[in-house]
Parts: structure tokens; sequence; C-alpha cells
């Protein structure tokens, strides 16, 4: 049915305007390709597993612990490994997260194995009947968390002083060292926002997916094409991107197989990346 498809569309969307603004930020910043940001939401996902299973805490209450410890591992990571490269070529910074992103994968199977894992809420079941659509209550707290946390991230990137800090490094290296901004440090902050953004993305998805440590592949792939529909550095953008592509994935699939879910999206970033190379609110993902 057309009308519930377009509900689970906005649903979605939301969520993968999250997993799309953290990719996006540390491209638009450092120039970074990040495959590793799937790895991110991987772990994020796993944390509030194991956090639910082992001390009951609901995954939407969980989600400050996930993100707090998200950031420090994204911190640690870019001060301590990706700032010894990250003035390097494109090529060896895909390189670098894609090794990265193998060696997390690979971590996260020997802790929690190979096994498929989800976390089944007491409310899952819930739903609120409204005409003739039917609203799950556990999408719509999703939903609800996605738009607000996104909101906070745009106050945090434009009225705070690392925010600011953050949109000058990325407008212009140089000149932001040159006023006294510590740049390695931006970076690595940077960083760690992206991966706690990433880590909320994975609490999130948690109870309505099942998660495996290879799941960020695919993932990684909806980050791109996020990113791209909504255009490279802007959170509107990725939120934007975020609901096209969700609402192309449900609403093609109420016509042709699901099986092809994924294929709708490259679809769709081929016929942006021909016709609207800005994406809907970016910049162009080359120079001009």
């Amino acid at each position: 049915m057309l009308p519930q498809a377009i509900i689970n569309g906005i649903l979605l969307g939301a969520v993968y305007g999250t997993i799309g603004i953290g990719f996006s930020l540390v491209w638009g910043v450092m120039n970074i390709i990040n495959l590793a940001h799937g790895s991110f939401i991987m772990i994020g996902a796993y944390l509030s597993y194991t956090i639910y299973t082992v001390y009951g805490i609901d995954p939407f209450l969980s989600i400050p612990i996930v993100m707090v410890l998200l950031f420090l591992i994204g911190y640690a990571i870019q001060r301590y490994l990706m700032n010894l490269v990250v003035r390097g070529s494109v090529f060896i910074t895909l390189t670098f997260t894609f090794g990265l992103q193998i060696l997390i994968a690979n971590i996260c199977l020997l802790i929690w194995k190979a096994d498929y894992r989800s976390i089944n809420l007491s409310y899952s079941g819930a739903s609120i009947p409204i005409g003739g659509v039917v609203i799950p209550v556990v999408r719509l707290g999703i939903f609800a968390v996605a738009i607000l946390l996104t909101f906070l991230f745009y106050i945090f990137m434009k009225r705070t002083k690392i925010g600011l800090a953050i949109n000058a490094t990325a407008q212009n290296y140089e000149g932001a060292r040159v006023v006294g901004v510590d740049v390695k440090n931006i970076y690595s902050i940077t960083m760690g926002v992206s991966a706690a953004l990433a880590g909320v993305s994975g609490s999130l998805i948690a109870p309505i997916m099942s998660i495996n440590p290879f799941i960020g592949g695919p993932l990684i792939g909806k980050a791109f094409v996020i990113c791209v529909l909504g255009g490279l550095g802007s959170t509107v953008g990725a939120l934007a991107g975020g609901l096209v592509l969700a609402l192309v994935e449900t609403i093609g699939t109420s016509f042709i197989p699901s099986s092809f879910q994924n294929l709708l999206g490259f679809v769709v970033l081929v016929l942006v990346l021909i016709f609207m190379p800005r994406g809907l609110f970016g910049k162009r993902l080359y120079n001009e």
C-alpha cells in the first residue's frame, strides 16, 4: 500500500540522515572518504545490544553512553593514526580507511562472533493506527530521536566555538592555522563527532535490523549515496538525502521485489551525478 510505504520511508529517512551526516562531515572537512564509517555504526549497534542484554537498558536510553564511547574511539583513531596520513592523497586515505574497516570488523567478529543479533523490545509490536496506515511506536521513536540529534548537531556546528572552528578548517586549512586553530585537534574532534553520530545510527537501527560484524559495507554504501544526494558538507542536505533514499527504497519495493532495494538507491545516485552534481544542498564532489 503506497501510503504505508511513504510513512515507512519518512520514518526510515531520518535514520539514514544521521548515517549520512557523520560521513559527510569527515569528507567535507578533511577530504577523507571514510570507509570505516559503516564499522562505527556497527560498533554502536553492538554496544547498544550488549548494554541491553547485560544491563537491560533500553537502546534509546543507552544512546548517550554509545555516543561518548564512539567519540573517544573516533578521536583516538584520528589523533594517533589518521593524522599521520590526513594530508596525503585521496588514494592513501581511502586505502587506510578500507584497511581500518576490515580490522574493526574482524575485532568485532572475535568479540561478538558471526551470529546475527537483534534487540527485541517489549513494545516492538506496538503501533498507532491513523486512518489507513499504521505507525510502529519503535520507528516513531527512532524518527524523533534522529530528528532531534540532527537539529542539535546543526546548532553545534553553527553556534559553538568548536563547530565554527570545524567550519573554518573545512573552508580554508591554511587560513585556520594562521588564526590559531589547532587543526590536528579539530580533525580529531571532527572524527570523534562523526563516530558519535555513527554510533547513534547504530543504536537506532539495532531494534529494527539484524546486526553482524559485516554490516558496515552495505551501510557505507548507503552513506555514500545519501551524501551525494544531499550534497557534500550540508547537514540539511544529508537529512534530505536520507529521506529521498528511504522513500525511493520503500516506495520502489512496493512495485518491484525487495531484493532490488539497494539497486534503486544507486540508480538514483547515477541520475543525481549526471543531472545535479551539486546534490540538493551542497557543493560539487570534485573541483570546479
